[in-house]
């Protein structure tokens, strides 16, 4: 079993258990609860499951693309995408808010004392949602091409977020 396997599996195991209390989630939304979790722990169906992954990874292998010849030229040039996740109101399926965290670093030998100089940076990247997106319009606008898709309610796009974070 490889590991895309485990996550779906572990994370349809958490979604079944809530999904007596949380109703199904194809509906319009209701209000925000305030009962926010994690967008795996919140996906009740295996297509669900599925794109959410496919966007995780999409954009993980997009920025991979991109990377050399965008953000990562200059002082930084090892950026390395970290993890991607949203909050979403369990009740209402609409997104608190989804951060891209990004880590790099710089490294230069100390020529008197042979000791390597470590700068570590990191960056937590929010997504430019619209209010009220829920996460079925998140999961169905980054189905094709998750980094240049148009975000839910608007014209940017999570690529457009980068270039104000990185």
């Amino acid at each position: 079993m490889n590991v895309r396997s485990i996550l779906v599996a572990a994370t349809l195991a958490a979604g079944a258990a809530g999904a007596a209390t949380s109703g199904a989630h194809a509906i319009a939304p209701l209000p925000a609860t305030g009962d926010y979790v994690d967008a795996s722990a919140w996906l009740q169906t295996d297509d669900d499951v599925n794109a959410w992954y496919d966007i995780v990874f999409g954009l993980r292998d997009g920025f991979d693309d991109i990377c050399g010849d965008t953000f990562c030229e200059g002082e930084y040039s090892n950026i390395e995408s970290l993890r991607f996740r949203c909050s979403v109101d369990a009740g209402s399926g609409v997104l608190g808010e989804c951060v891209w965290v990004f880590a790099a670093s710089n490294e230069e030998v100390h020529p008197a004392r042979g000791r390597i100089l470590v700068d570590a940076r990191s960056w937590r990247c929010r997504l430019p949602l619209a209010a009220g997106t829920t996460m079925d319009e998140l999961l169905a606008a980054l189905a094709d091409d998750p980094l240049y898709a148009p975000l839910p309610r608007g014209a940017v796009t999570i690529y457009d977020g980068l270039g104000d974070c990185l």
